[in-house]
């Protein structure tokens, strides 16, 4: 059973929203997965979707699964692009991938209205302002 299974902890390994770049009328985001472990990753699959209450009423986008493939040790890969009118719902990105041949898996949530600017922080190796969750240890 689920008990039985060894605990494959994640670590070194975030997600990031990042702003790529803004003009007076728009700003445009990525989201990242930053590697930042000193081996590489292997069949990397994120799967990102988002839901909550927009308007007073319930929403949901699309499911989108992204296979990224190989991420080498210290790098960050681009999954998608995304939208700022997503930014008030909860944003849900679930990373799993390989490691030799232990798979390891994780969850990654951005609550509703945490993609603000008094969140932004430096990225690790993309280098650029955004919201990180994960990290090193």
């Amino acid at each position: 059973m689920k008990k039985d299974l060894p605990e494959n902890i994640v670590e070194d390994i975030s997600i990031a929203i990042v702003l790529e770049s803004e003009t007076p009328l728009e700003k445009i985001w990525n989201v990242y997965l930053v590697n930042e472990k000193n081996h590489d990753i292997s069949n990397v699959l994120v799967s990102s979707k988002g839901y909550g209450q927009k308007d007073g009423r319930e929403v949901k986008t699309t499911t989108l699964r992204h296979f990224i493939g190989d991420v080498s040790a210290q790098s960050a890969v681009k999954i998608e692009a995304i939208d700022t009118q997503v930014f008030g719902l909860t944003n849900e990105y679930w990373l799993s991938y390989y490691i030799d041949k232990t798979i390891y898996d994780k969850k990654y949530i951005f609550l509703p209205e945490s993609i603000v600017d008094e969140n932004l922080m430096k990225v690790p190796l993309v280098n650029k302002a955004g919201i990180l969750i994960g990290g090193t240890r």
